[in-house]
């Protein structure tokens, strides 16, 4: 019989959380074995975060000409788009950064199997194609997520698709119907309102981007209907036709009236759902929860209830966020405890949430309603950006919103408008560090920025408003 292999730390998943656990792990000179059924990555590199950006840029530089035409004189028109052309720019970031992960577990040490992973007790793992694998120190789950279908959809991948296949359905259509309100379904019917399709964006929720503060999702409504989507919020998805060329949906509008909607593609953004199938959690003694999600026994730690057994990235429930840079955060916390490295836990409420549309959003900690319902006697500044002179330069709204404790700490921080991605890592520090107003405003800030605009709402929460009245 062929041994088993043995090493400090298996990682079962190679997507966020799991390739920066094992680098981390890798780092701190623990032997790392790292498995990985399909590419080093995940969802993140490969379907979701860069190339779903990557198009937003290229839809961002879509927009510029339409406003360089419209506001300022530059008589410039979008003849066509290569669509081919922009794919292929596409895939080159995407297969560039894989080279680079790819590249930084080569020179870590990490060993990568490319196989199935399966649980087979609290120490062992089978690999397909490798055999078993034993771990000294402990096991890392990060086998992700998948998107979440509704009952009597299917995805085809060309005039029904999911948040992970529809970079990839052919040529760019000329409707769109979008369901799901959130980040995904948001940032996808932006990108295709600004490649010329009609877009009609369903959301469940009385308003989208719902866990965002209602300001957030006030003045982001506003925006996307100000460039022609067709936003129903309230509305249900009730089924669809398919068509030759495409599909016929059914929505319960907030008022109970039966719509139906044709469009080429009809796009699925409803969320997503931990993968956990195969993964043998009964050999090990654990089991998902009702909603799929492995919960730890100890957040401190991400440690499951088998000791030596950690969880990172879409695998978590609630608080994790399912974000990349929060599994980086889960990532660098399981190696080092695993590794005996004293580490702070995971300070969910100062990760920073963005939606890359066109406006973007971005925030961190509590929002006004959340604030209130934990007890907080709070306080709040609206600065709107067109306030400032570079706000008045870009011409397209948004609002800096604070939240804050009355005489006491910065609770959150509310962004929307253009590049506002951009602007909410200082917004992170302020609510991770406990900031209070007048701590920021002893800060200068550049003029003329749209930062300027946050400097602007803390001066006048301390009582030193120069532009505000």
């Amino acid at each position: 019989m062929t041994a088993a292999r043995v090493a400090d730390v298996i990682v079962i998943g190679g997507g966020t959380g799991g390739y920066s656990t094992a680098l981390r792990a890798a780092a701190l000179g623990l032997e790392v074995v790292l498995a990985e059924r399909d590419k080093v990555g995940g969802t993140c590199l490969h379907r979701g975060c860069v190339p779903s950006k990557a198009m937003l840029h290229a839809a961002e530089l879509v927009d510029a000409i339409a406003e360089a035409r419209e506001r300022w004189g530059v008589k410039a028109h979008v003849d066509s788009i290569d669509w081919q052309a922009l794919v292929a720019t596409r895939d080159d970031i995407v297969s560039r950064n894989h080279k680079g992960v790819e590249g930084h577990l080569a020179h870590a040490g990490v060993e990568v199997l490319r196989g199935r992973a399966q649980l087979t007790g609290r120490r062992s793992v089978r690999v397909e194609g490798y055999g078993d694998v034993v771990a000294r120190r402990g096991i890392v789950l990060a086998t992700g997520s998948r998107p979440r279908m509704l009952p009597g959809l299917a995805a085809d991948g060309r005039h029904v698709v999911t948040s992970d296949d529809a970079l990839f359905a052919p040529g760019l259509p000329e409707s769109v119907l979008v369901l799901g309100g959130g980040a995904i379904g948001v940032e996808y019917a932006s990108f295709h309102r600004s490649m010329g399709a009609e877009v009609t964006l369903v959301e469940a929720a009385d308003r989208l981007v719902p866990l965002e503060d209602a300001d957030v999702s006030r003045h982001l409504t506003r925006g996307l209907k100000k460039r022609g989507i067709d936003v129903r919020c309230g509305a249900r998805f009730t089924g669809a036709d398919l068509l030759a060329d495409g599909v016929r949906a059914s929505v319960r509008t907030a008022s109970g009236e039966i719509r139906r909607v044709e469009a080429d593609r009809l796009l699925v953004a409803v969320g997503r759902v931990p993968v956990t199938d195969g993964l043998g959690l009964a050999s090990a003694g654990l089991a998902a929860d009702e909603r799929g999600f492995v919960v730890p026994a100890d957040w401190s730690r991400l440690e499951t209830s088998v000791p030596g057994i950690h969880v990172v990235g879409d695998l978590l429930p609630p608080p994790s966020l399912g974000l990349a840079h929060a599994s980086f955060a889960e990532g660098l916390l399981v190696a080092e405890t695993l590794a005996g490295v004293a580490c702070a836990p995971v300070d969910y409420a100062a990760v920073p949430r963005v939606t890359y549309s066109s406006p973007q959003t971005a925030s961190v900690g509590l929002t006004e309603a959340d604030a209130r319902h934990q007890g907080h006697d709070v306080v709040i500044n609206t600065m709107p950006l067109t306030a400032v002179a570079k706000g008045m330069v870009h011409g397209q709204g948004g609002v800096v919103k604070v939240v804050a404790e009355r005489e006491g700490r910065v609770l959150g921080v509310h962004l929307v408008g253009p590049n506002v991605s951009e602007m909410i890592a200082e917004s992170q520090l302020i609510v991770g560090w406990d900031a209070e107003p007048s701590d920021v405003a002893r800060h200068i800030h550049p003029h003329p920025t749209l930062s300027e605009a946050v400097g602007e709402s803390f001066l006048s929460l301390a009582g030193r408003g120069l532009h505000q009245r």
